[in-house]
């Protein structure tokens, strides 16, 4: 028996899975990051709650920042989301960023991050634009030209058309979740959705 062992080290057998480490490290954050936002939220505390070491966690995903990235679930999920017909993106992303908000907005990274912008201003923003970028780069292999059943819309702009979208989206969550105005905090989640896909389609190919 070895006592001089950390007392914050996890049991050994824990290192022989990594992907199960790296899913309850993504679920600790999530809930973390939920209820303390962004800003104080610490990786030690996501590493306890995980049941690994704060090197574990760096080991993973480097910093706080790309942690978060991979937690929130709209860009953990978006090349999936992304996948299949360009002419019907739109109604994808619509769709699955409606439902997923309606599942669980309180909870939700995206909301919290929103929340915590007015105190956290430059980290808010820096993530924001991280998640644009990678953003970007799933739309561009789905729309670029020469992809397959792609409409025809200049590329040059697609960075452009991408922000758009993304603020579009920001808009219509912080209306319906946090400041709940109407028409939008009481339309139906179907109802909403729809309105949703033909706006982003009016963005994305005009």
């Amino acid at each position: 028996m070895n006592d001089a062992e950390p007392a914050d080290e996890p049991p050994r057998r824990r290192r022989r899975d990594p992907e199960g480490h790296r899913a309850a490290i993504i679920e600790a954050a999530r809930h973390t990051f939920a209820e303390r936002g962004y800003a104080r939220t610490t990786l030690r505390e996501i590493a306890r709650r995980a049941g690994v070491t704060h090197g574990l966690i760096t080991r993973h995903f480097a910093s706080k920042e790309r942690l978060f990235l991979a937690a929130v679930p709209g860009n953990r999920d978006l090349e999936r989301v992304a996948a299949g017909d360009p002419k019907t993106l739109p109604d994808r992303i619509a769709h699955a960023f409606v439902r997923r908000l309606e599942t669980d907005a309180v909870n939700d990274p995206l909301i919290i991050l929103m929340r915590s912008a007015a105190s956290d201003e430059r980290a808010a923003a820096h993530l924001l634009v991280a998640m644009q970028e990678h953003s970007a780069a799933v739309y561009r292999s789905v729309l670029a030209p020469g992809a397959t059943g792609a409409p025809t819309t200049p590329d040059d702009d697609l960075d452009a058309r991408v922000a758009l979208v993304g603020a579009q989206m920001i808009g219509v969550a912080f209306s319906r979740y946090i400041a709940r105005t109407e028409p939008l905090a009481s339309m139906p989640p179907d109802q909403l959705a729809e309105h949703l896909t033909r706006i982003l389609r009016q963005i994305l190919f005009g």
